[in-house]
């Protein structure tokens, strides 16, 4: 019976439309403002939007460095041919009185520019271009039969094909503001978040781990609060949702365990603020400094530019060395091997002194050379040093001082020994058997004597 009706509807409605356009085409004053648009589109396409767009490009390369100018200059660019051809349409809005023209056309079509026009500049606003378009038609479709006078009867017919689900009634019109509502509530939460992320970064006063903690929360927070206004703007009542929401969440209890342990972790990490954006960590095999901290991972950067995305278990579970957890400083350590010919002290005055001389190393704690052992070839030594910029590498800062101390040693005669060893062979041999190994090296002598001259002459025989 809903469906019979429903058709009924549809066809009622097609009709009235059909019989309003074949009126409106009948009629004599319609044709003269059908002429005068499509004059003035023709004027507005091809003469005055390269004007605009002319205007536009030179007014970007005066504002080339201002990023908000220019993409207000891109949006113009996009919209120059409705933009003149709503401004040439009120001109003769304005002039067709005076030519004793009726304006109903002529009003309908400079409304519905307006409306295009308005509702471009702000989908613009949306930086996904797809998402921009879709909006900006789905607006001015709303705001076309809201001047025809159309809209009304659309709502009515969408809210018609309805179907009930539990306690909730579900139509095309009521998806539509659901998916409105949700779109609008959440790109709201999204720009305030990001905002307020904004604000933190450019805040002295907070760290970087509780500037984390404060936008994660304050985005899930948002986020799960739009949601739930959006639901209540539409209608829906969150009471009927409350079984599915408690079998959802024992599902997501044991099947996404191990996901809701890292969310915790994370959360975890940034109360605590064991580590930080910017510390240099070591966990198991990987070594490197922390590039973000999320709710579920946390991005370790190498110094060979990988990125490795560990798990905010892992990071509470497992060992983790974190260098600057306490303070900066850190302390680097360089073995040096000299020649027992060598200047032991002088060796060790040199070391100190071209560790003074790298900028990174730290006066206080000052660096010192040690004496820490006689090894087989080399008297070791070991450099100690420290450093407060962990971010910026520890093997660069050891290359350059290892190199002034090569320079060093050069310079005043120190040298660096390879490894040698000193072979003493000792005969556990008796004179009977010397004799012997020697009478065999003579014999074996005499053979190789008769190979080279020859067979005896009896052999041949």
């Amino acid at each position: 019976m809903s469906d019979a009706l429903n058709l009924d509807a549809i066809y009622q409605e097609t009709t009235e439309v059909a019989t309003w356009v074949q009126t409106v085409l009948k009629d004599p004053a319609f044709w003269p403002q059908f002429i005068t648009i499509v004059v003035v589109f023709g004027i507005a396409r091809w003469l005055v939007a390269p004007l605009i767009n002319r205007f536009l490009d030179l007014m970007m390369k005066y504002t080339q460095r201002v990023t908000h100018f220019r993409r207000l200059w891109n949006t113009l660019k996009d919209i120059s041919v409705p933009l003149a051809w709503l401004a040439l349409q009120w001109l003769a809005l304005q002039i067709a009185p005076y030519l004793e023209l009726r304006t109903g056309a002529l009003v309908t079509a400079v409304s519905l520019l307006t409306a295009w026009v308005l509702i471009r500049l702000a989908s613009s606003l949306v930086e996904n271009a797809s998402v921009a378009r879709i909006i900006a038609i789905s607006a001015w479709t709303v705001a076309a039969l809201n001047i025809f006078g159309w809209l009304d009867e659309a709502m009515t017919l969408l809210d018609s094909w309805s179907v009930n689900v539990g306690q909730v009634r579900l139509s095309p019109l009521t998806v539509l503001k659901i998916g409105f509502s949700l779109w609008f509530a959440l790109w709201l939460a999204t720009a305030l978040s990001t905002l307020l992320e904004k604000r933190l970064e450019r805040s002295k006063d907070t760290n970087a781990s509780t500037r984390v903690l404060i936008s994660k929360l304050t985005r899930i927070s948002l986020v799960l609060l739009a949601i739930l206004i959006a639901l209540s703007a539409v209608g829906i009542d969150l009471t009927a949702l409350a079984i599915f929401s408690g079998a959802l969440g024992v599902g997501l209890g044991f099947g996404l365990q191990k996901i809701f342990s890292n969310l915790v972790s994370g959360v975890i990490l940034l109360v605590d603020k064991s580590i930080k954006p910017g510390d240099v960590i070591s966990l198991g095999t990987t070594f490197g400094w922390i590039n973000c901290h999320g709710l579920r991972y946390t991005s370790v950067i190498t110094r060979d530019g990988t990125e490795h995305l560990i798990p905010n278990e892992e990071l509470i579970t497992q060992r983790v060395e974190n260098w600057p957890f306490s303070n900066d400083l850190v302390r680097l350590k360089a073995p040096i091997g000299i020649s027992y010919d060598s200047d032991v002290r002088l060796a060790i005055q040199l070391c100190t002194e071209a560790a003074q001389m790298n900028p990174r190393v730290l006066r206080d704690p000052e660096p010192r050379a040690q004496l820490v052992g006689f090894g087989d070839s080399s008297v070791n030594l070991e450099l100690r040093l420290w450093i407060d910029d962990p971010q910026q590498g520890r093997a660069n800062v050891i290359s350059e001082v290892l190199l002034s101390i090569w320079d060093k040693f050069h310079e005043r005669g120190i040298t660096i020994p390879f490894p040698q060893r000193d072979l003493h062979v000792k005969s556990v041999l008796g004179e009977t058997d010397i004799a012997a190994l020697r009478g065999g090296v003579e014999k074996g002598k005499d053979a190789k004597a008769i190979d080279q001259s020859g067979a005896p002459e009896s052999a041949s025989r």
